[in-house]
């Protein structure tokens, strides 16, 4: 017999470590994208409402039309408000159907979301009698263990109703006595004492079961307009904002939100944009790109606020808004006013080469890795 080792058909150590490399979200994306269409890539960039996608003016229930709505359009999932919810039964069952809708489509999990914060804005409190807490605002004394014990309760509580994705905790500073739009919504007046309580808070809807969003980026704590209604502007040089309303958002991002959100505020007084080129924040390469994802380092999925909002549907065609979305490195586009022309938008411009397939990819891949992470990893 030979002195040498037989090897063949052996793993060797370098290639064992390798294997062992392999970010099992990572191979999910990579996999699923590669089996994935164009128009199942852009549809999976989107987070409407129920009614966007059916074409019903008020949907309380999941069945044949949601079915084939979303074999039409297989969307990153659905958002609902109080007008969807009747009782505590209906709505896991509504749930319940269309995340099963949702992974016969296409394979993919399938985010349900609601604006639950507590206090001011708290659809399931309000309208099927989960835990009702006053504004944020009013436990900042209390410190970072009850931020944390009211996020928790808020998000175990509509994880039991079928609901995986919060838009919360609100991560702007309520720092202009003027701002009405958050105001009490946020944790504290004070920049330092807000990250503190909203990386607590960031903590416990995570612990809670359910996926975070901290919100509004850049900071809407300092504007005097409504972004709902109207433009909305932040008047603060750029060394004010990373020294100031920053801090809450890089908190929360150290606490691990799975998503941010990214307001439409216009920066009046930073250098990073002239007036020539002024855009919302939402739309803004510089912003997103710059500030959000190269300044403050955050990888994970962005998502703009809605694009029904005044401050963008007044301005811009929802085609427009999207495209202009993808371009500044957004990944999920919420609820822009007219959809199905924004999907059939962003398609075109891939097609025609105003937007590379590799862009699509790039916002698809982070959503899918943020999806198994949190939607079939745990």
């Amino acid at each position: 017999m030979s002195d040498e080792q037989d090897t063949s058909g052996s793993i060797s150590e370098d290639n064992t470590e390798e294997i062992q490399s392999i970010d099992p979200a990572e191979a999910y994306a990579d996999e699923m994208l590669s089996k994935m269409s164009l128009h199942e890539k852009v549809c999976q960039l989107f987070i409407v409402t129920p009614e966007a996608a059916t074409g019903y003016s008020v949907v309380t229930e999941a069945g044949d039309a949601s079915k084939q709505a979303i074999i039409d359009y297989p969307v990153c999932g659905y958002i609902y408000f109080a007008q969807n919810l009747s009782s505590q039964d209906q709505t896991r069952t509504m749930l319940a159907n269309v995340k099963q809708y949702g992974m016969e489509a296409n394979g993919i999990p399938f985010f349900t979301a609601v604006d639950e914060e507590g206090g001011l804005v708290a659809r399931c409190a309000d309208k099927l009698g989960t835990t009702a807490f006053l504004p944020m605002y009013n436990y900042r004394e209390e410190g970072e263990n009850t931020a944390y014990n009211n996020a928790y309760t808020i998000a175990a509580d509509i994880k039991g109703l079928g609901f995986n994705l919060d838009f919360a905790p609100v991560a702007d500073t309520w720092s202009n006595s003027a701002n009405t739009v958050i105001g009490t919504r946020a944790y504290s007046t004070d920049y330092n004492e807000a990250a503190v309580l909203v990386a607590a808070a960031t903590k416990g809807f995570n612990d809670g079961g359910v996926v975070s969003c901290i919100k509004h980026f850049p900071g809407h704590g300092d504007t005097n307009e409504d972004s709902h209604r109207s433009a909305a502007y932040i008047h603060k040089p750029l060394a004010d904002l990373i020294n100031e309303d920053y801090l809450p958002f890089i908190a929360g991002i150290e606490a691990d939100t799975g998503m941010v959100m990214v307001g439409h505020l216009y920066l009046t007084e930073t250098d990073i944009e002239s007036e020539a080129d002024r855009v919302p924040a939402s739309l803004s390469y510089k912003v997103i790109t710059g500030e959000l994802r190269q300044r403050l380092g955050y990888n994970g999925v962005v998502i703009t606020d809605s694009l029904a909002m005044g401050a963008i549907s007044n301005y811009y065609s929802s085609g427009e808004a999207v495209k202009l979305s993808i371009m500044a490195g957004a990944d999920i586009m919420l609820m822009p006013a007219d959809f199905k022309s924004a999907v059939a938008t962003l398609e075109d411009a891939v097609k025609n080469g105003e937007i590379s397939e590799e862009r699509i990819d790039e916002s698809v891949r982070r959503i899918l890795i943020l999806k198994y992470n949190r939607l079939i990893k745990e």
